[in-house]
């Protein structure tokens, strides 16, 4: 079926035909780009690591594949873990240029709680309102269309179109697409307002086991509180984050963080603890390694037990994830910056974001990137829009970035 024309029965809901006559956009007509967004948003595609029993990425993979055959992309799918799958598409330069890759995650967040029916893409006011209609379906529909636009032209690099699995979770899709691909820049279209992203935050969490002596409620000549002597640590964790909001400043994305996630303890009420265990998360700079989060650490919880009487401890450092910071004068950040402006008549804001994304593991791969994605609301929330115009200007933004870096 061709690119533009209703969802396909075997993909899932099938698009009312009221929504098409409703969407207005600065081009006075529907776009393809717009109907499969309609597509994609009508699309189950919850994440199931979020929700347990959620349908995942399949039914959204298939559609997608079939999607990017019929505009003669050459399709691989990645699926090292059942039902997860993640799609990439390549269209084959001549030869001698440099090669793009476009990503973008199609699975979601959950449906319980939206506001109306999360799988029925409906229009008001020029906006797209659905699950993923923001995050990130809109930059997904723009990524496809983009590439299939440019690759009609004669393009020396290679174009490559990666739409992942398991962003919202653990970022499974992108790791697993770079273990077999590569390319000398790529764009990753999370919903930015039409601005470019350069940097985000990372993080890195960890667990402080701090030891106490298990004995009954009414022996304090034998049992140690380690709930007591957590409170120590609570407290000097409260003022490093002090110190760190205070500290070294980022141009775009501020200071560093450190706020307490978890605390667990105890056994009953008749006992004195054992063990109490805090988690910790850590937002990182540029610059910062879960390893020099780990020597602060250490260095705090050193200090306190040369200062509280029996305070012991341990830490265990579990998952982390880096920052992110482009090179401003990159070619792929130039190259966008001057579409940006020519499309929308000015030059895109520059700015950073403190949340994670998966620019930082196309970084770590030595792919250099930036973020730029549509303009919009509702990530996570019970109602979730794109904006259209803006939708169809980040398509444009994409062909003309793709023709010029890849020429």
């Amino acid at each position: 079926m061709a690119a533009g024309e209703g969802m396909e029965a075997d993909g899932g809901k099938r698009v009312s035909s009221e929504w098409s006559s409703a969407v207005s956009t600065t081009r006075g007509q529907v776009g393809d780009v717009i109907r499969l967004l309609a597509d994609l948003v009508a699309i189950e595609s919850v994440n199931p690591d979020l929700v347990p029993g959620a349908s995942g990425e399949a039914a959204i993979a298939d559609y997608c594949q079939r999607w990017l055959e019929r505009h003669g992309f050459e399709v691989h799918r990645l699926e090292s873990r059942p039902g997860r799958p993640s799609i990439v598409g390549v269209a084959r330069g001549t030869g001698g240029g440099r090669s793009l890759m476009l990503n973008g995650h199609y699975d979601t967040v959950g449906l319980a709680g939206y506001n109306g029916n999360p799988l029925e893409p409906r229009v008001d006011n020029g906006r797209l309102h659905g699950r993923g209609a923001y995050d990130m379906k809109s930059g997904v529909a723009a990524s496809m269309v983009a590439a299939a636009r440019a690759c009609r032209y004669r393009l020396s690099g290679d174009v490559l179109v990666a739409l992942v699995a398991d962003e919202e979770f653990a970022s499974h899709g992108t790791a697993e697409v770079l273990m077999d691909f590569t390319a000398d820049a790529a764009v990753v279209t999370e919903p930015s307002n039409l601005q470019a992203v350069l940097a985000h935050k990372g993080f890195v969490w960890f667990d402080i086991i701090i030891q106490g002596r298990a004995a009954h409620g009414s022996r304090p000549d034998l049992g140690i509180d380690a709930i007591a002597k957590a409170g120590h640590a609570l407290v000097a964790i409260e003022k490093w984050s002090d110190r760190l909001r205070l500290g070294r400043q980022h141009p775009t994305l501020g200071p560093g963080t450190a706020h307490i996630s978890l605390i667990s303890g105890g056994e009953e009420a008749s006992s004195y603890p054992a063990e109490c265990r805090i988690t910790i998360e850590r937002r990182t700079l540029p610059g910062e390694t879960g390893a020099s989060v780990e020597t602060e650490l250490r260095y705090l919880l050193g200090t306190l037990s040369r200062t509280v009487p029996d305070f012991f401890w341990r830490l265990e450092r579990g998952l982390e994830r880096s920052p992110f910071q482009a090179e401003p004068d990159h070619p792929i950040v130039q190259h966008l910056l001057a579409q940006a402006e020519q499309t929308l008549g000015h030059r895109p804001a520059v700015r950073g974001e403190p949340f994670w994304t998966d620019c930082a593991l196309l970084q770590d791969a030595g792919i250099p990137c930036l973020m730029f994605g549509a303009d919009g609301a509702g990530a996570h929330a019970a109602d979730e829009w794109a904006d259209l115009a803006s939708v169809e200007a980040l398509t444009d933004i994409l062909t003309g970035t793709i023709r010029s870096f890849c020429a």
